[in-house]
């Protein structure tokens, strides 16, 4: 979980959340240079706050192309030299006989080099490392290890050869593999895509405050380690859907929901929470794109206003904070409604085979105060099925479902009767209809608050089968 903080009371949570904050900010640090545009909300997509550095050789500075191809000399020659990776040194026991221990030393240079050949093909995210291959994606990640290190080739150079011996000694090639059941399967999980193709990865802290989750998750070592190898995969799994060649996506966005977070007292979670940020932080750089918080204790803000004047631009332009009646309005400035769970005020849902991404996107209306909104859906043939998606953000309006004949004789049916539909008690509308006539489905929204209010809606056709 790429951000680890965590808290529902102020008293209770500022030292859990405090500690994890400050490893958020260390590590998107190291994320992509944004410039913020605070004066166009409603153009997220469009602003230099949210547009990734360039992987584009071209579009590098002087500098920053001079300290890639140093750090690709580096990388060459230690691949070429077999010396990328640790090897275990065995100093000869005092007894041993000198003769012998030279036989060993010359039988440990024989295997290194038999083990070149393999080196050459050495692998990150799906990435050839060898530079001389020419594939554009090595250098890709290549500056992301540059940036997350301010383009020091030295400390870049050191920070891959440390993950890339995580990777092996962590066993990464085969975590993809492994079944870890479906205890952790509501604690994070990737769910859609934002606005600019970014996959988006959603933490929910709430659910590891469960004792049953607890018990069955984290309450052991060796329960804790397994907890580390679950977030590594899903981590992992996020990165199969990126495109590492210039120009593409090839960073997440992490949706940390802190609501109900467990305390302080649940020590071993915060443990086992810490370990996870250290991993992703030390393994996975310039890997978010934006990390955005939901649920946010009022005590949050002031822990940051303190923080932010420390912070550099970067940094401040990829942290989002929303309070809890402000959720669905913050998501919504990065990720288009389709894409936003119904939970937090959006019309997807979880395995929902209904709509996709060809026919699923939303058509916005706004409503003003006062005033009333009618949608039609026509159905000029019999026995076709109708489903319909429609959420109002804030809600706060009277909500009615019709279907109108087109014959004048027949009688106008009922779907739903009026209804008033309360702000943060109603989720997304979902229903489905078969007429058995020709006419036209009529939605009426009226909007009873002082405020004008957003509408999204869509529908989908079925012909039934005869």
């Amino acid at each position: 979980m790429t951000v680890e903080a965590k808290a529902e009371a102020v008293q209770v949570e500022e030292p859990v959340v405090v500690k994890a904050a400050a490893a958020v900010v260390e590590e998107v640090e190291e994320e992509v240079k944004c410039e913020k545009d605070e004066k166009k909300p409603n153009l997220v997509e469009k602003s230099a706050s949210y547009r990734e550095e360039s992987n584009f050789l071209s579009d590098l500075k002087e500098h920053e192309r001079k300290a890639l191809n140093e750090l690709k000399t580096k990388l060459e020659d230690a691949i070429l030299g077999n010396t990328l990776f640790k090897t275990p040194e065995k100093a000869c026991n005092e007894e041993e006989k000198k003769e012998e221990c030279e036989i060993k030393a010359e039988e440990k240079t024989e295997v290194e080099k038999s083990e070149v050949e393999a080196d050459l093909n050495v692998s990150i995210w799906g990435v050839p490392l060898l530079p001389s291959k020419g594939n554009d994606a090595t250098n890709v990640v290549l500056l992301k290890f540059l940036r997350a290190r301010e383009f020091k080739v030295a400390e870049s150079f050191e920070m891959l050869k440390k993950t890339l011996q995580w990777r092996k000694d962590f066993k990464i090639d085969s975590i993809l593999e492994e079944e870890f059941g479906a205890d952790l399967a509501a604690a994070a999980y990737m769910s859609g895509a934002d606005r600019e193709g970014h996959p988006i990865c959603y933490n929910i802290f709430g659910v590891l405050d469960s004792e049953e989750i607890y018990k069955k998750t984290l309450a052991t070592e060796e329960k804790r380690e397994q907890f580390l190898r679950w977030r590594v995969q899903l981590m992992e799994k996020g990165i199969q859907k990126l495109d590492f060649n210039p120009g593409c996506v090839n960073s997440l966005v992490q949706v940390n929901d802190l609501k109900n977070s467990p305390g302080p007292s649940k020590k071993e979670v915060r443990v086992a929470v810490n370990k996870a940020v250290a991993l992703l932080q030390d393994n996975y750089p310039e890997f978010v794109a934006k990390n955005i918080f939901i649920n946010v204790p009022f005590w949050y803000y002031a822990f940051h206003s303190l923080i932010s004047p420390f912070l550099t631009q970067r940094t401040r332009s990829k942290l989002v904070f929303a309070r809890a009646h402000k959720v669905t309005d913050t998501l919504l400035k990065y990720i288009p409604i389709q894409e936003i769970p119904i939970q937090y005020g959006g019309i997807k849902r979880e395995n929902d085979f209904e709509f996709s991404i060809t026919d699923g996107e939303a058509t916005e209306v706004v409503i003003k105060a006062g005033s009333t909104e009618t949608i039609e859906i026509p159905t000029p043939e019999c026995g076709t099925t109708f489903i319909w998606d429609l959420v109002v953000l804030g809600w706060e309006v009277n909500y009615t479902e019709e279907f109108v004949p087109t014959d004048e004789g027949s009688y106008t049916m009922i779907i739903q009767k009026g209804k008033k539909m309360v702000s943060g008690e109603e989720e997304a509308v979902r229903k489905t209809f078969k007429n058995h006539e020709s006419g036209k489905i009529v939605l009426t929204v009226q909007n009873c608050s002082g405020k004008k209010k957003k509408l999204f809606y869509r529908y989908k056709v079925k012909k039934a089968c005869f």
